[in-house]
């Protein structure tokens, strides 16, 4: 693919108290540059992972689980592992010392399940020195938890805008509404200004990826990052082997087939995680569907329509990848009275996600365990 010219449009828990119950464990991963397998895991080239956002209590009406409450969770709806953030309360690393982190990996291990990445909600685009050092010295801390829990990937954003918390629920709306934005913030720094500093934070994260031993993956995620050739093109121009693509089929901008079939064959091997979200329903004949109903509130920053994911999943095994989808629920659910849905509610979501993947999974991979 010819590369674009970017200078177009340029001008609370304590810690004791959540992990309480929890046992001790070690376990070294070895260094890789590819999604891993677990030994043992047989032929099964992808699996589906549970992001711990989905349980962190902000967008339901609901506590947060506990480690060891969502671990069952996962093991309980067939799910093969955890893609943990590294939000409070449960995977902040300033609350987790090297005992805690002992435990949430023997936890997980007993259960058969694995960490495969720790989210970083990192922003490297603000043209104060200091706000961006405070970014760099969490994802270092992140890089280093991801390598305590024996997980070999740290997620990454170019420049995550925060979840605002409003009457104890998660929105978006105060980061990507009309009144403020992400380009109302800085008004003196241009978009290439903000590029090339994310550009240089990222080389940071990725040698802090070789010290650790952890992949860094760039998400394709606004803001800044318009679609996934921006970031494509970012992960090139950082040019390391510790920086990959973490490509995302439902925040998309567009969802038309030669779209994404560019957009996976471009990518190729630098492919190294990816999601899905939404929310589902049975229907009448109890197969499972997803649902674009009131409560999904992406449609304002991504593509309104719904992704193929089994399109999706045929592309990424054409280009070989093996590795994990991760379900995460990302906003804020209602009931039908315009309130905050319950956790059970949370719980079926979940459990739907992971049966309607992975008849996808069964289907493209035929040969998976």
């Amino acid at each position: 693919m010819e590369r674009r010219k970017f200078i177009e449009n340029s001008g609370l828990l304590a810690s004791t108290a959540l992990l309480a119950g929890l046992s001790n464990y070690a376990l070294s991963a070895p260094l890789s540059t590819r999604p891993y397998k677990k030994k043992g895991d047989g032929d099964k080239k992808v699996k589906i992972g549970l992001y711990s956002i989905s349980y962190l209590g902000i967008w339901y009406d609901g506590p947060a689980l506990t480690w060891e409450e969502m671990v069952g969770k996962a093991k309980e709806f067939g799910y093969d592992g955890i893609e943990l953030d590294n939000k409070r309360p449960l995977g902040n690393p300033m609350d987790l010392d090297q005992r805690n982190r002992d435990e949430m990996r023997n936890i997980i291990e007993k259960a058969g399940l694995e960490i495969p990445c720790v989210a970083a909600n990192n922003d490297f685009s603000s043209p104060i020195p200091e706000l961006r050092e405070c970014q760099l010295l969490m994802v270092r801390e992140t890089a280093r938890l991801a390598k305590d829990l024996g997980s070999k990937m740290v997620r990454l954003f170019a420049a995550w805008p925060g979840v605002p918390i409003h009457n104890g629920t998660g929105t978006y709306e105060f980061t990507r509404g009309n009144y403020y934005s992400y380009e109302r913030q800085y008004p003196f720094a241009t978009r290439l200004d903000r590029w090339n500093l994310v550009k240089e934070g990222l080389k940071e994260a990725a040698a802090f990826g070789e010290e650790f031993g952890v992949i860094m993956a760039l998400q394709n995620h606004k803001p800044l990052l318009r679609d996934w050739r921006d970031t494509y093109d970012m992960v090139i121009e950082v040019d390391s082997p510790w920086l990959k693509v973490c490509l995302d089929a439902p925040i998309m901008t567009r969802h038309d087939r030669d779209w994404v079939d560019e957009a996976v064959n471009t990518v190729g091997e630098k492919q190294v995680h990816s999601h899905f979200g939404g929310e589902y329903y049975r229907d009448s004949g109890g197969n499972i569907q997803q649902w674009k109903g009131r409560n999904e509130l992406m449609g304002s920053m991504f593509s309104p329509e719904m992704p193929d994911y089994e399109h999706y999943m045929n592309l990424m095994k054409e280009i070989g990848y093996e590795g994990y989808f991760t379900y995460e629920l990302c906003h804020s659910v209602l009931d039908e009275n315009h309130k905050p849905a319950n956790l059970d509610y949370v719980h079926t979501q979940v459990q739907m996600a992971q049966e309607y993947m992975q008849k996808i999974i069964d289907k493209t991979y035929p040969d998976s365990l």
